[in-house]
């Protein structure tokens, strides 16, 4: 799965999720997928000229490493069940701004806007891992080795 693929996958999560309340369900895919690619990629003007889907998984890992979530971050990566992600960490590994202005640009509450990717988040690095894509993403077998080894203290 490629990362502009696994974008509209989450963005079809983000609809579906019950979290994202009735605004959430009634969002324009498209939207959604600029949206979330600028949320998760950090420019989705840059993200659409590029060669890249604008989805950096990278960073998204490093950010929840980085802020005490391993723990979570693991349990996405491995092939359990995933361990859910609070809203108050949802807004720690994109910052409050960025998800304003990702509520502000879909119409959508802030609540709304996190319980979304409270939903999408996990399943969407998930499936990112599975399969592989996720190492392009994170530098190949040595990126998945250091955040492997921050995960387990090695």
């Amino acid at each position: 799965m490629d990362m502009g693929d696994l974008i509209k996958m989450g963005a079809t999560m983000f609809i579906q999720s019950k979290l994202s309340g009735d605004n959430g369900s009634g969002l324009d895919i498209g939207d959604l997928v600029s949206a979330l690619t600028g949320l998760a990629g950090g420019d989705s003007a840059q993200a659409s000229s590029s060669s890249t889907d604008g989805l950096d998984i990278g960073s998204i890992l490093g950010k929840m490493q980085d802020g005490g979530m391993g723990d979570i971050l693991s349990s996405w990566l491995g092939d359990g069940d995933n361990k859910e992600i609070s809203s108050e960490q949802v807004t720690n590994v994109f910052g409050s701004d960025k998800i304003s202005d990702f509520a502000s640009k879909l119409g959508l509450s802030e609540e709304e806007a996190v319980g979304g990717l409270r939903d999408t988040l996990p399943n969407m690095v998930d499936k990112a891992s599975n399969g592989g894509s996720i190492l392009d993403s994170i530098g190949g077998i040595d990126g998945a080795i250091n955040i492997a080894s921050k995960i387990f203290g090695r």
